[in-house]
């Protein structure tokens, strides 16, 4: 059998936004918010669930106060429950609405068609996942309804869910009037609406900031049915929250949870997580944090001769394009970051951690490697 690794050294700490003391984040800062560790207030509610004993399987007062945080975000009652990682709550949800004769139209970006290694077909049973297109990541009605109409004979798979990310995979996030104009498309031909929100934090300071948008306004106002909510990407540890408005479709999905190994016995360790991000409003604060660094890295990328930013970042990720030889480069340096698109489109991705320095180290490397 092979060896575990070892447990990672811990750097020595250093000055961080918001007065927190961090590790440096290294140069695998930049290829994707998951590389960042669990935030402070995440932490704390972490150890705060760990003292004493608590019922198990989500029967525990940690639960119960995030469930209840999360009906006063989204300002209505919602059934919610608490899985392990963004593909386990995509996949389950997902199947809760269809049958596998059922089809899913989403974007051909959309990363449940791109990068869950089939789940959402597993544990539907086989239900089909149709592709639509549209610019930025994001799905333009038009290419929905083609697909939507593209067949409607017993020989094919019926359109059934239509499923939305936000923020995109491209780092753009849908509008209020965007989403409406997709809900009521599938609305009008009776498909249930997911939301892919595993950046769903960042979605939210961007639109709160561009005029007081709120997290009800746009999802279950707009007509969305079940939402995933990351909370790993936003600073938690293994916590997704999966959030039924139309809760008619939760139905039995407990039972769908325990099922795939998605039932967690010691609930509270994911639940408490939701507690502290959401009573204090860190979620909000950390997700506006690596929006801002986003777009300061984009300002000094723009400067530097030979880079490209191939899409307006609205979020908190910026896709640029590189001359091969600075890509090489930086990569020699030691950089992380991937390939995302064509030969030359490369993603950066700033995180609740990410600090002014560490944008300082990348840029003047990337300055060097484009000279």
């Amino acid at each position: 059998m092979p060896k575990q690794s070892p447990a990672p050294r811990r750097p020595a700490a250093a000055a961080a936004p918001g007065g927190h003391d961090l590790p440096p984040t290294g140069r695998h800062g930049f290829a994707s918010d998951n590389t960042a560790g669990i935030c402070p207030e995440a932490w704390a509610a972490l150890a705060a669930a760990n003292r004493g004993r608590s019922p198990s399987y989500g029967n525990d007062e940690w639960t119960e106060r995030a469930c209840n945080r999360l009906r006063e975000v989204f300002e209505t009652e919602c059934e919610v429950f608490f899985v392990f990682n963004g593909t386990a709550a995509n996949s389950l949800a997902l199947a809760a609405l269809c049958q596998s004769y059922h089809s899913i139209i989403c974007h051909d970006y959309a990363h449940v068609e791109t990068d869950e290694c089939g789940a959402p077909e597993f544990f539907s049973n086989g239900t089909k996942i149709l592709v639509a297109t549209g610019p930025g990541g994001k799905l333009d009605p038009a290419s929905v309804e083609h697909v939507i109409r593209k067949r409607t004979d017993i020989h094919y798979p019926k359109p059934r869910v239509l499923s939305l990310t936000q923020a995109t995979e491209w780092g753009t996030v849908y509008t209020v009037d965007e989403l409406r104009a997709l809900t009521g498309l599938a609305r009008r031909h009776g498909l249930a609406v997911h939301m892919d929100g595993a950046r769903f934090a960042n979605a939210a300071a961007a639109l709160a900031a561009r005029g007081g948008v709120r997290p009800a306004d746009f999802t279950w106002r707009v007509g969305v049915d079940v939402l995933c909510f990351g909370g790993t990407k936003n600073g938690m540890n293994t916590s997704e929250a999966v959030v039924f408005f139309n809760r008619d479709l939760a139905r039995e999905f407990d039972y769908r949870c325990k099922q795939a190994g998605q039932l967690a016995s010691k609930m509270r360790f994911l639940s408490a997580q939701w507690v502290g991000m959401l009573e204090g409003g860190a979620w909000l604060r950390h997700a506006a944090h690596a929006n801002g660094m986003t777009q300061k890295l984009a300002t000094a990328v723009r400067r530097l001769p030979g880079v490209r930013v191939l899409v307006e970042p609205e979020a908190n990720a910026l896709f640029v394009d590189l001359p091969p030889a600075a890509a090489a480069a930086m990569q020699a340096r030691g950089w992380h970051f991937y390939n995302f698109i064509g030969a030359h489109g490369y993603r950066l991705m700033c995180s609740w951690d990410t600090r002014p320095a560490d944008l300082d180290a990348f840029v003047a490397d990337l300055r060097a490697a484009c000279a």
